[in-house]
C-alpha cells in the first residue's frame, strides 16, 4: 500500500511541475525521477524494501535525467 502512495505521489508531482514553463534539465528531471520511482519500487519490491528501491530509484532517475535534459539544453542553446 505504502509503494502505490509513494508511486502514484510521484506521478502526481510529475504531472503537477510538467504544466509548468521548465527548462529540459528540468524537464528531465521530473520524468526521470518519476520513472526511477516506478522502477525503484517494482525492483525494491522482489527484496521487500519497495519505499527504499523507489527512494533510491528517484533519486537516480532524477539525476540522469537531469543530467540528460542538460545535454538536450545545451543543443538547444547552440
Amino acid at each position: 500500500m505504502l509503494t502505490r502512495v509513494l508511486v502514484l505521489s510521484a506521478l502526481c508531482a510529475a504531472v503537477m511541475f510538467a504544466g509548468c514553463n521548465t527548462t529540459p534539465t528540468q524537464d528531465g528531471a521530473i520524468a526521470g525521477g518519476a520513472l526511477g520511482a516506478g522502477a525503484g519500487a517494482i525492483i525494491g519490491h522482489q527484496s521487500g524494501k519497495a519505499g527504499e528501491g523507489a527512494l533510491i530509484g528517484a533519486g537516480v532517475g532524477a539525476l540522469g535525467g537531469a543530467l540528460i535534459g542538460d545535454q538536450v539544453d545545451e543543443r538547444k542553446q547552440k
